[in-house]
């Protein structure tokens, strides 16, 4: 496997000629890492792989259960506007690499950048159906984890003391059945995942602009991973175009992990939750303040008391069923 090496050419008869043949040979061989490794930060190898040894299936495309990942950065116009176009080409470069390393490193698969944001998934064939949810959770945590390093080094990439900009990222997780195959024209193709599931992830990063949350993810990623992370319910939506109500949950962290003020937290704003539903405003108020006790900049919870401002000012009607059309403002 080492190609570092030639032989050199010693003689003119036909150990002579084996050996011009097998030094050629080399230097295909390096072509062919060469590119391999240039590609390779193109598309991901494993996709690669997969359309060499089964092409007409990768055309063909399949239903799946896939896990989608949506990642984009907060205020990212406010951002860029502060920044020369060198200092924001340097500072998005880094931060790709930063947020890549975690999707990667829990065996994810990068669908594309678009913008500022992140496009990723899990699921067949390139992850098991039994792990797909799970990791996805794990790459959330660890991506969230690296914001505060990656905002320290803000002021070194531009060259500044101090940087008068804030950094954050919003993601969206969801789990459901997508097609998975290569999609595109005659002229160029690109294997990706495309559904409802997709949407929902999508929504979900946006959903976190209205509670003031960071990881928000669906009801079937929380039940796929199970105890490997700790959640709670933060509400029930109706998207845009749907009539049903589906719950949402913010992962707050790895199974086990949860900090004594994260469980006072979780356990008041389900107290809190619950009285909501039940149109008991004052009940409801009285517990999502004392979850802002436990965590003061909890935002899921002051956005529920603006809520109940509101709900307990205009009476509901008799069917409603405490869901929250993710359209209204």
């Amino acid at each position: 496997g080492d190609l570092g090496q030639t032989l050199a050419v010693t003689t003119q008869d036909e150990i002579g000629s084996l050996t011009v043949a097998f030094n050629r040979m080399i230097e295909q061989l390096r072509a062919k890492e060469r590119i391999r490794e240039t590609f390779g930060k193109y598309i991901d190898p494993r996709i690669v792989e997969g359309l060499i040894s089964g092409p007409a299936l990768a055309a063909e495309g399949q239903r799946r259960v896939m896990t989608v990942l949506f990642c984009d950065v907060k205020g990212f116009v406010g951002v860029s506007e502060e920044m020369t176009p060198q200092g924001l080409v340097k500072v998005m470069n880094r931060y790709f690499s930063t947020m890549s390393a975690p999707i990667h490193g829990n065996g994810g698969i990068i669908d594309k950048y678009i913008g500022d944001a992140i496009m990723a998934y899990w699921g067949p064939p390139f992850t098991a159906d039994a792990d797909q949810a799970r990791l996805a959770g794990f790459a959330a945590l660890d991506m969230f984890d690296r914001v505060a390093p990656f905002r320290a080094e803000l002021p070194e990439l531009l060259g500044l003391r101090s940087v008068p900009i804030s950094f954050d990222i919003r993601i969206g997780i969801a789990t459901g059945e997508a097609l998975v195959g290569s999609i595109g024209s005659e002229v160029m193709m690109s294997y990706t995942v495309m559904g409802e599931t997709v949407n929902l992830a999508s929504r979900l990063e946006g959903a976190n602009k209205l509670y003031g949350s960071r990881i928000l993810a669906a009801a079937a990623t929380v039940t796929g991973a199970g105890a490997a992370i700790e959640t709670r319910e933060i509400d029930r939506v109706v998207l845009v175009g749907q009539s049903h109500s589906q719950a949402v949950y913010e992962i707050m962290g790895r199974g086990g992990a949860l900090t004594p003020k994260q469980v006072e937290l979780r356990s008041r704003y389900g107290e809190g939750l619950a009285a909501y539903r039940a149109r008991r405003w004052d009940e409801a108020r009285v517990a999502f303040t004392a979850a802002l006790e436990a965590v003061s900049d909890d935002g899921p919870s002051l956005t529920m008391l603006k809520r109940i401002d509101h709900l307990s000012a205009a009476p509901r009607p008799e069917d409603w069923d405490g869901a929250w059309r993710l359209g209204q403002k």
